[in-house]
C-alpha cells in the first residue's frame, strides 16, 4: 500500500497499560509529561462476533464497554491533555495537533481470544481494531476549527492508520468516522473520532464495492469520475467547488442535508490523492462542516463517515473514495428519526428534495463562524 500522501510529524508511544499512542504535528512533536493512562491496568476485553442469517452480516458483542465512560464533567475530560497527574488522562502535555490510541474499550481487537461455541448460533473472535482520533487539544473545539492545514493532517492521518492497519495482515476494511453531538449519542464532547478495522468488508462497504464494479461493466469507467461529471454539468446540488475536490448534496441524499466531500479524480484510497488533491479535499471538508453548522446557527449534530476501499488484499481501482456526512436536524430543532420504512425496510423517506437543500447551504453566510 501506498503511504500518505502528506509529510507530517510523527510519535510513536506507549501507554502504562500497554497500549499505543501516536502524536502527530505540522511541526515536531514535543512531549512536556509522560506519557498518561486512566488507569495502569489493561481492560480485559473479549469481543466476539455472531453471524446473523438474514440480514447476511455480523454482530459485534463486547460486554466490556458497559464500563466506558459516559459523559463526565468538564474537568474530568479523559481526552484533554493530563494537567494533573494524580488524575491521568488519556493523553501527555506537548505540542502536536491530532493524537491516535488504542480505544480503553475496544469492540474489536487484533488479538481477540477463541469465542466460546453458543447454541444455536455462529459465534467467532471480534477480531479487528478500534483507535480513538483526537482532532485537537482544545475541549470546546470542532473538526471544522482546525486549519486547513490541520484539516489536510487528519486527512494523512487517516490515510497513514488505514494503511499501517491494513499491514497488519488481518484486516480488510478501514472506516474512520465522528459522532458529534448528544443527538447522535456522543458521551465525550472533546473534538474527536475513530477508526474501525473490520476483518472482513462490511455491507455498506460491500455492496457499494458490487454497485461501482457493475457501473464500470456496463459504462466502461468510474462511477466517481461519472459521479462528479453529472454534478459539475447540472451544477443545481454543489455546494463548494476546487477543481480537485467538491462537495454536494447527492442527488439521492436520504438525509435533508446529507453532504458528500469528494475527490475530483476517482481513487479508492485517501493514501491514493496526492498532496494538492489532499489539500484540496481539506479545504472542501472544513467548508461543508461549517456550512452545516451556520444552517440554523447551532452546531448540527451529524455523522461524518470516510468510505474508503478494502485494504488487506487486491486493489480495487473502482471502490469510490467519498465522505459523506449526515445531519441530524431537518429543520431548526427537529431531529431526523429512523421511522419504521427506514428501520424495517431500510428504505429512506426525505422531506426536501436534494436541490432545494443544496441551494439553503450555499446561501448560508460563513463569515461570522
Amino acid at each position: 500500500m501506498t503511504p500518505s500522501p502528506l509529510p507530517f510529524h510523527v510519535q510513536r508511544l506507549q501507554k502504562p497499560d500497554g497500549r499505543a499512542l501516536s502524536l502527530y504535528g505540522l511541526e515536531p512533536v514535543e512531549l512536556a509529561s509522560e506519557v498518561p493512562s486512566p488507569s495502569p491496568e489493561p481492560v480485559d476485553a473479549r469481543p466476539v462476533m455472531r453471524w446473523h442469517p438474514l440480514r447476511g452480516e455480523w454482530v459485534m458483542y463486547a460486554a466490556h464497554r458497559l464500563g466506558r465512560t459516559f459523559l463526565p464533567p468538564p474537568e474530568y475530560n479523559p481526552l484533554a491533555p493530563t494537567s494533573d497527574p494524580e488524575h491521568p488522562t488519556e493523553l501527555p502535555r506537548g505540542r502536536y495537533d491530532i493524537a491516535v490510541f488504542d480505544n480503553r474499550f475496544p469492540s474489536l481487537t487484533l488479538n481477540a481470544p477463541d469465542a466460546p461455541e453458543a447454541p444455536g448460533t455462529a459465534q467467532r473472535p471480534g477480531v479487528g481494531k478500534c483507535e480513538v482520533v483526537v482532532f485537537s487539544q482544545n475541549a470546546s473545539g470542532r473538526l471544522a476549527d482546525l486549519t486547513e492545514a490541520q484539516m489536510a493532517l487528519l486527512l494523512g492521518v487517516w490515510a497513514e492508520r488505514t494503511t499501517v492497519l491494513g499491514d497488519t495482515g488481518k484486516i480488510r476494511s478501514v472506516l474512520a468516522f465522528e459522532n458529534r453531538g448528544v443527538e447522535v449519542g456522543v458521551t465525550l464532547h472533546h473534538p474527536h473520532g475513530q477508526l474501525y478495522a473490520y476483518d472482513h468488508v462490511p455491507p455498506v462497504q460491500a455492496t457499494m464495492l458490487a454497485q461501482a464494479r457493475q457501473w464500470r461493466a456496463e459504462h466502461g469507467e468510474a462511477w466517481l469520475g461519472a459521479f462528479v461529471a453529472a454534478e459539475r454539468q447540472t451544477a443545481v446540488r454543489v455546494l463548494r467547488d476546487e477543481g480537485l475536490a467538491l462537495s454536494v448534496v447527492p442527488p439521492f441524499a436520504r438525509y435533508t442535508y446529507e453532504t458528500w466531500v469528494v475527490p475530483a479524480r476517482p481513487v479508492g484510497l485517501l493514501a491514493e490523492l496526492d498532496p494538492a488533491e489532499t489539500l484540496a479535499l481539506a479545504r472542501v471538508l472544513k467548508d461543508a462542516l461549517l456550512r452545516l453548522d451556520a444552517l440554523f446557527g447551532v452546531r448540527m449534530p451529524y455523522l461524518l463517515t470516510v468510505h474508503q476501499a478494502p485494504v488487506g488484499g487486491a486493489p480495487e481501482p473502482d471502490f469510490p473514495l467519498h465522505i459523506e456526512i449526515y445531519p441530524y436536524l431537518r429543520a431548526p430543532g427537529r431531529l431526523k428519526y429512523l421511522a419504521g420504512t427506514e428501520q424495517g425496510a431500510g428504505e429512506f423517506a426525505n422531506d426536501k428534495f436534494p436541490e432545494v437543500a443544496a441551494r439553503e447551504l450555499r446561501e448560508v453566510a460563513l463569515e461570522h463562524l
